[in-house]
């Protein structure tokens, strides 16, 4: 099938914004997933006695004192009980927060700006009601209302969805080699359609318990899949490989593994109970919100820079690619080196 005719100047739009989107990329990929979101739970027992769980990563950054922030009203009554798995810590204690309990109390967690992650807060009653909310490096802080909000449940999720992917640049990366990839805007559609569907079924799966992968695998393979598209884009063309004359079939298959990736930020914070189904589809809805976003700002900007420099971007294509390869390949040996460290 031939490309269709704005098919070559949407590609070389796309290029064109690629050169640009590599030099960010660069610069944050050693961000990427970086540490484990945290996860605060406090479990009342009885009136104003509540159980604290305290989980964090095991990993360290310089500078970053990464703790949770209870009311001062919350006399801690016992002693704290420790616990170590491969990548995270946990702590558990009982504190005594009064007759009044946590309603209209301020609850926090430190440094999450400097360690550039969320924390997920969970307040459970004795009665069996809760509250749950994400806490980020922006809004490190909450203030328990009397009666949890679902709206507040979709709207944390979904932003949290939005920032988990466009802080990611290997699952970015991807994304441009698609736009790279595919010559027509149909097959775009379906390809893009096809990545979210692989995604999307691993990520519900392991949310909700239906499939359990390890995160430093899949963090390798999903680098790899990175790798294997720009390798794919660096060839010719007019070979008409499989990958180009059925990228929905790639799309698909590496979308699962991404998926994965996407579940860590749900998964490994602990997320359970009833808002589990909510939470999940507002956390999908807003990773495809921040997908869409970023596939419109690169069509965008390549467009403006096709018009304003044209000659600029017909040349970024080359080397584009081969950055995308680079960056995809250095991700590999580095989290290699990390998983058998």
């Amino acid at each position: 099938m031939m490309p269709a005719a704005g098919a070559p100047r949407r590609r070389l739009a796309v290029a064109g914004a690629g050169a640009a989107l590599v030099v960010l990329v660069s610069a944050a990929s050693a961000l990427a997933h970086g540490l484990d979101p945290a996860a605060l739970a406090l479990k009342e027992s009885a009136p104003g006695i509540f159980a604290v769980t305290w989980r964090a990563s095991a990993l360290r950054l310089p500078g970053a004192d990464v703790r949770p922030l209870l009311p001062a009203s919350c006399r801690r009554v016992s002693d704290v009980e420790s616990g170590e798995a491969a990548d995270h810590v946990i702590l558990r204690w009982t504190v005594d927060c009064g007759a009044g309990g946590l309603a209209g109390a301020t609850i926090g967690v430190a440094d999450l700006a400097a360690a550039k992650i969320n924390a997920l807060l969970t307040v459970t009653y004795d009665g069996g009601e809760r509250v749950q909310v994400v806490l980020s490096p922006r809004q490190p802080v909450f203030t328990v209302p009397e009666r949890a909000s679902r709206w507040d449940v979709v709207h944390d999720y979904a932003r949290l969805g939005v920032e988990h992917i466009l802080s990611g640049p290997d699952h970015l990366l991807f994304v441009f080699g698609l736009l790279l990839l595919v010559a027509t805007t149909r097959l775009l559609v379906q390809t893009i359609t096809a990545f979210t569907l692989g995604h999307s079924i691993t990520l519900s799966a392991a949310v909700l318990g239906l499939a359990s992968v390890p995160s430093r695998p899949i963090e390798v393979l999903i680098a790899l899949s990175v790798l294997v598209l720009a390798v794919e884009l660096a060839r010719d063309d007019g070979q008409g490989t499989a990958l180009r004359r059925f990228p929905w079939l790639m799309a698909v298959a590496f979308g699962l593994l991404h998926g994965f990736g996407f579940a860590g930020a749900l998964a490994e914070a602990g997320l359970t109970g009833d808002d589990v189904p909510l939470a999940l589809v507002s956390f999908n809805v807003g990773i495809e919100i921040g997908q869409l976003a970023f596939v419109a700002a690169v069509l965008a900007g390549g467009a403006l820079l096709t018009r304003w420099l044209p000659l600029a971007a017909a040349q970024s294509t080359r080397p584009a690619v081969y950055a995308m390869g680079v960056l995809a390949a250095f991700w590999c040996f580095e989290r290699v080196a990390d998983w058998v460290g």
